[in-house]
């Protein structure tokens, strides 16, 4: 093979192609490198897909986890990973967060702090900065939405209870419940997290709206105040 030409999958040994293996034995049977690389689909001059595959799941040592947390510009600075390619990329890993969030709605009633941290853990505990979520729930505790309120410090003096229970009237809801991240990935509370969620119990006993829990979520773990015996 010229040393200058571009070297593809297909030069591997039928056993060894993902595409080949992901038809005759299923995707289960693909390493996460070997599925990565079906999505960059070719290789650069010096490396095939799935050994470039296997340096983005190296650069945060986390494995397909990484992913989450690399930006267009991490993935560009790879040789073989372009504009397209790195769009691509985290396309899909932005896929699987908003399944695992389908999957969780349309199986998990919310009954317990448990099963709504599982429905959201995915989408929030990779998020760089602190986001402030409202769930929508009916008289069923079914969700009806959800909606990031605020980005950025969670701070009760920017947040206006008011425009938590305007949002919560246009979407019919009967309760709600808050979520929010801690970069960090410790869930423990802080005395705005207290504070913002006294304030919600109160002006929710005024509307009458009633505030379920407020979960902060952390990395692969989260806090429920109502558990904590806030209110």
């Amino acid at each position: 093979m010229n040393c200058n030409s571009r070297m593809r999958v297909k030069d591997l040994p039928s056993s060894e192609r993902p595409y080949e293996k992901f038809e005759l034995f299923g995707p289960n049977a693909l390493s996460d490198a070997e599925l990565l690389a079906i999505i960059i689909r070719s290789g650069s001059k010096k490396e095939r897909s799935i050994e470039i595959a296997q340096r983005i799941l190296s650069i945060k040592k986390q494995g397909i986890r990484g992913i989450n947390d690399l930006t267009l510009e991490d993935l560009q600075k790879i040789s073989g990973i372009g504009r397209v390619k790195s769009i691509q990329i985290k396309a899909i890993a932005e896929l699987s967060k908003r399944i695992s969030k389908y999957n969780g709605v349309a199986k998990v009633k919310i009954s317990s702090p448990s099963s709504i941290a599982s429905i959201y853990m995915e989408e929030m505990r990779y998020l760089q900065q602190e986001h402030l979520k409202i769930v929508f729930l009916d008289t069923k505790n079914k969700i009806i939405s959800d909606k990031f309120l605020t980005v950025g410090t969670v701070n009760a003096s920017l947040i206006n209870p008011r425009e938590v229970f305007i949002q919560a009237l246009r979407h019919n809801a009967v309760h709600v419940i808050l979520l929010h991240n801690h970069p960090s990935g410790d869930p423990t509370p802080s005395r705005e997290d207290i504070s913002i969620t006294e304030r919600i119990i109160e002006a929710g006993e005024i509307v009458g709206i009633k505030l379920l829990d407020h979960l902060i979520i952390g990395d692969g773990n989260y806090m429920s105040l109502k558990e904590q015996g806030i209110w």
